[in-house]
């Protein structure tokens, strides 16, 4: 399994660099993202062990099982909350991650603001915006993503580093490749705008699917499971509700 993983990774890096090399990008500047849902910690390890510290998860119960098998390793490894993230879940997600890449409500920017105050952090977030105009996917409609931004901005606990989203669902590339551009070119309005406490550095988009197509618009993490951990039994829609297909895009 060792093997095939790092066989796995290999094939990535070289689809990284060639992404990169058509749009005279450095390969350096993309991150991967572990998209580890139904992965087990052992497997986990394994890939953070060839250089990728950084597991994204999208259920809280999930990710805190996998932390507690993985305590030892603590100090190596950076957990991201991915996922759809419900109110009654921030309490949870404060006291494991190091960053928050689905912030799509002004409900849960107060209570996050609040729950960090309260235990006297600070949290960087991504703002997820829904650029596929797909009913079954979360984030910020984007013409509203702007606005959205300017009121987060207020409530200093969070740090906002830069955007999500998730791409369309579909082989039509060249529909998939708009949803990634629209996501840069409200980056570069947000940017324009130098809002106190708002950092545009991150474009997190792009998963086993699309994320060549991302690098191409400018993805500077990619959100990857099936590349690199090999095909999953659970469908998108245990995750993604309202999504009846069973293939896994991550």
């Amino acid at each position: 399994m060792a093997n095939l993983i790092q066989h796995n990774i290999q094939q990535v890096q070289e689809r990284i660099a060639h992404a990169c090399r058509r749009v005279g990008r450095s390969p350096e500047d993309v991150q991967i993202v572990l998209a580890t849902k139904t992965v087990e910690a052992g497997r986990i390890l394994k890939a953070t062990r060839l250089g990728y510290p950084i597991i994204g998860e999208n259920r809280v119960q999930e990710a805190e099982e996998k932390i507690e098998q993985l305590d030892e390793y603590a100090a190596e490894l950076q957990w991201h909350f991915i996922g759809h993230l419900q109110s009654n879940k921030v309490n949870k997600v404060v006291r494991f991650a190091s960053m928050i890449q689905s912030i799509d409500r002004m409900k849960i920017v107060q209570k996050l603001n609040r729950r960090l105050k309260k235990v006297d952090k600070t949290m960087d977030v991504l703002i997820q915006v829904n650029t596929s105009g797909e009913d079954s996917k979360y984030g910020i409609h984007p013409s509203r993503a702007l606005a959205f931004v300017e009121k987060a901005s207020e409530y200093k606990r969070l740090n906002i580093k830069g955007l999500m989203t998730i791409g369309l669902f579909s082989d039509d590339w060249p529909k998939v490749r708009a949803g990634f551009r629209q996501l840069r070119e409200i980056r570069y309005a947000i940017a324009a705008e130098q809002l106190e406490g708002v950092q545009m550095e991150h474009l997190s988009m792009g998963m086993t699917n699309d994320f060549e197509l991302a690098i191409e618009e400018g993805a500077t993490m990619i959100r990857l499971g099936r590349a690199i951990f090999g095909e999953r039994s659970t469908p998108d829609s245990y995750y993604w509700p309202g999504i009846e297909s069973t293939t896994d895009l991550h």
